[in-house]
């Protein structure tokens, strides 16, 4: 490997939680058996290539204020390779798992979509390289249909059928990329597929271009024996007015109507959960128990600020709350925790980004482990049982398995002369018993 911005790094390792040392794992250890397999297994953690190596600093308000080797002047391949070692370099600083991208991340684009496609086939080709001598895999791959102004009005939903062509090809062949390169999954972010006024929209065409660009992914994915899983990633807001794909519930209901609710699931993000109104639980508890829960995106936003701020994530009780609910779901599978978050403006040197990861790997760490830990002692899940204990009797569980009609159930509670009365929620039990067992 070539020398890199990051080659004068240690490796970041597990000290536990008296350690002061700054880029150390106070709760991250990736070895510790955690309710039957290790927590690198439970947590699957993964770089953004996007953020981490692409993201320049810039914003609405002002320019770039991250300079990084690959981003000048230069020959483009020869500088897309360069970002490469250093990215491999920084997987290594991390000990990360799995890393995940877009086409536009690792390979520059050209004019045509031909040299488009020849420029990503030849950087896969490194990177696969790359990954010969490397411990971290891919956790998935995806295209960036949004960037471009050939995307302003949409990808899939274009009202231009050419660009719905061109998009079809670009996730065709980051499809074979990810395939290639091992990936657990391939996400589809459609990062503009919603519409910024009804004026101009014809919204049951564009759900129906939505559906089939979507079918014909899955249709492709058997084609080519791909066994990893299809992802859409649920976004409200921003830069649309509104999404298609506004969150779990809605992106449930699309796939529903298209006969796709076996074959996709959703990789939810933080940010994007509290744009549309929820928490990040809310959004995990939702496909879980639609059964469409895929991966994860971990990031926060400002709660001042309502747009995508992408920052790490720094809130234990949200976390833990939200790793609560990735285990109640079944566990993440095949998906992971992707670090979708970048630094502050202000925040540009190499080590800032170590920082960045380090301190969301060990905070996801410490509320899986205090999540575990709760499933395990059992007090908070027997609350909740005792909540709907009512609906284990035979009768109740002969209403929910539609065995009565509504006329039968309102002739029995007449007969017996029912009169229910109110019982507590217990929700400041509840909350006490939480706070102590996070802030221990």
């Amino acid at each position: 490997m070539s020398e890199t911005i990051f080659s004068h790094f240690p490796a970041v390792k597990f000290e536990g939680p008296s350690s002061t040392n700054p880029l150390a794992y106070r709760y991250y250890d990736p070895a510790c058996v955690v309710l039957g397999k290790p927590l690198s297994e439970h947590l699957r953690f993964a770089v953004a290539y996007w953020h981490s190596f692409a993201m320049t600093g810039s914003d609405p308000f002002g320019g770039p204020t991250i300079d990084r080797p690959w981003m000048a002047p230069g020959d483009p391949l020869t500088l897309a390779k360069l970002k490469a070692d250093a990215a491999f370099d920084f997987f290594r600083v991390l000990g990360s798992p799995f890393f995940c991208f877009h086409d536009a991340d690792i390979a520059p684009a050209e004019p045509t979509l031909a040299g488009t496609l020849k420029n990503l086939h030849t950087m896969v080709d490194y990177l696969a390289e790359k990954m010969t001598s490397s411990q971290t895999k891919l956790l998935w791959g995806t295209a960036n249909l949004f960037s471009h102004p050939r995307f302003m009005a949409g990808a899939a939903t274009n009202p231009d059928p050419e660009v719905f062509a061109w998009s079809a090809a670009t996730v065709k062949h980051c499809m074979d990329a990810t395939q290639q390169l091992g990936g657990s999954n391939y996400v589809l972010w459609g990062g503009r597929e919603g519409y910024e006024t009804l004026l101009n929209t014809d919204m049951k065409q564009e759900l129906e271009q939505m559906g089939r660009f979507l079918s014909l992914v899955v249709d492709y994915k058997h084609k080519i024996g791909f066994k990893g899983q299809i992802l859409v990633e649920p976004k409200p807001k921003e830069p649309t007015s509104h999404q298609y794909d506004f969150d779990a519930a809605t992106v449930y209901g699309f796939l529903k109507r298209f006969g796709l609710e076996k074959e996709v699931k959703v990789n939810l993000e933080a940010n994007h959960a509290t744009l549309a109104g929820h928490s990040f639980e809310h959004e995990i508890a939702t496909a879980g128990a639609l059964g469409i829960f895929g991966s994860l995106d971990i990031n926060r936003g400002d709660m001042l600020l309502g747009w995508d701020t992408d920052q790490f994530p720094n809130d234990l009780w949200t976390m833990t709350m939200a790793m609560y609910q990735v285990i109640k779901a079944g566990g993440l599978g095949l998906g992971g925790c992707n670090f979708d978050a970048k630094v502050r403006r202000q925040s540009f040197m190499p080590e800032d980004l170590i920082h960045a990861h380090v301190g969301g790997i060990d905070l996801c760490a410490r509320a899986f482990l205090t999540a575990a830990h709760l499933i395990e002692e059992g007090e908070y899940d027997s609350i909740i049982a005792e909540r709907y204990a009512g609906w284990k009797t035979t009768e109740a569980q002969a209403m929910l398995a539609g065995k009565l009609s509504l006329d039968e159930i309102a002739a029995k509670a007449e007969k017996d002369a029912i009169a229910p009365k109110p019982k507590s929620g217990k929700q400041e039990r509840i909350e006490n018993l939480l706070v102590r067992k996070i802030y221990s």
